[in-house]
């Protein structure tokens, strides 16, 4: 029997998915039965925001804690192998990401972002999730 080898964290990264992960696809089908109607990944806005909902002008990004760097989150960090590639390249990330809100938000767009363990939360506490739908509407509208 062939012996199965530990994954390299670079083939590990490569199967990470940048659409339709499980967050994203979460967020979506609760605002779809909120009511609410979007654009998946609309690239004709700055970030190709994951959702972009027309009537009310606002754009969603769903953000991973790990790429995004979320702060003081415990699914945020720099991995120690070969430092200072993946500090430069989580940083730049966070750098395009003020940039793309910036512009959104010079465009009369309003920005939100809603964060991988937020939405975690969310899958394994169905109060939490009310909750925390019922203000994302809340944001969506006002």
């Amino acid at each position: 029997m062939k012996e199965k080898k530990p994954m390299t964290r670079s083939q590990n990264m490569a199967r990470v998915k940048s659409k339709n992960t499980k967050p994203e696809v979460f967020l979506r089908k609760l605002l779809w039965h909120k009511g609410f109607r979007y654009r998946l990944n609309y690239k004709e806005l700055p970030g190709s925001p994951d959702l972009y909902i027309p009537k009310y002008r606002v754009a969603i990004f769903v953000n991973g804690c790990f790429w995004h760097m979320h702060e003081n989150c415990r699914y945020s960090s720099i991995p120690k192998s070969n430092y200072e590639f993946w500090e430069n390249k989580l940083e730049g990330n966070v750098e395009r990401d003020k940039k793309n809100y910036a512009q959104l938000e010079s465009m009369g767009i309003k920005v939100i972002v809603v964060w991988g363990c937020e939405i975690k939360r969310m899958m394994k506490d169905e109060v939490v999730a009310i909750e925390r739908a019922d203000n994302l509407v809340c944001e969506i509208i006002n």
